[in-house]
């Protein structure tokens, strides 16, 4: 029963509904090519063993597990993504702000999920994109998020709309193939984590605001 209950906890992303429908159509129809085609049927075997392993990498990537972050939200920043913690420090941030803020960076390799969610509750005040590179979306009590695409990422989406009400447990966008979100933070912000430390989106609260 406490399986079928965790089970029950994890689907399929639906930016990746397409993706996985089009991988497995591409590879059946390779797969059945070479094993019909082929007198030698070790090819095959190769073959089908790298798809399996590949289509399966593919699944791990769009899942999408149901979180409820179930504690107090007020002045807590939680993680927007799953990840690891690559940058804690304090920069200058000249795109909005204008001024110092501390940059918390979460990196998400290709294993983790993708979802990104909101990190705070409140409402949306400005959503940019810019040279379909990166997505931007200011949050309430002067947060900032940021979605980065890295060598791979080729697409981000983001479901941020300027004058919404945003709330912690709800998705903030998806990320396709690795990068990173990028939290700006008032000056004086406690932060909780450290270089290095594995977060879990919607669940590790990343700093509390004063």
């Amino acid at each position: 029963m406490g399986r079928l209950k965790k089970l029950k906890k994890i689907r399929i992303h639906r930016e990746g509904t397409h993706t996985l429908a089009g991988s497995l159509l591409l590879i059946l129809a390779i797969n059945a090519a070479l094993y019909f085609g082929l007198d030698c049927k070790v090819l095959f075997y190769v073959v089908l063993t790298i798809s399996i392993i590949v289509y399966s990498i593919l699944v791990n990537f769009f899942r999408c597990p149901i979180r409820f972050f179930g504690k107090e939200t007020e002045k807590i920043v939680v993680a927007p993504a799953d990840g690891k913690v690559v940058v804690v420090e304090e920069v200058e941030e000249n795109e909005y702000f204008h001024d110092r803020r501390i940059m918390v960076s979460i990196f998400m390799s290709l294993v983790n999920v993708h979802a990104n969610w909101y990190p705070v509750d409140g409402t949306v005040k400005l959503v940019k994109h810019q040279n379909g590179k990166f997505m931007k979306a200011w949050l309430p009590k002067e947060i900032m998020a940021r979605q980065i695409a890295g060598a791979m990422a080729r697409r981000i989406v983001t479901y941020a709309e300027p004058g919404e009400e945003c709330y912690i447990d709800e998705h903030m966008g998806f990320i396709k193939f690795g990068s990173r979100v990028d939290v700006f933070l008032p000056l004086g912000t406690e932060v909780l984590v450290k270089l290095g430390q594995m977060t879990t989106g919607n669940q590790t609260v990343i700093a509390k605001l004063k």
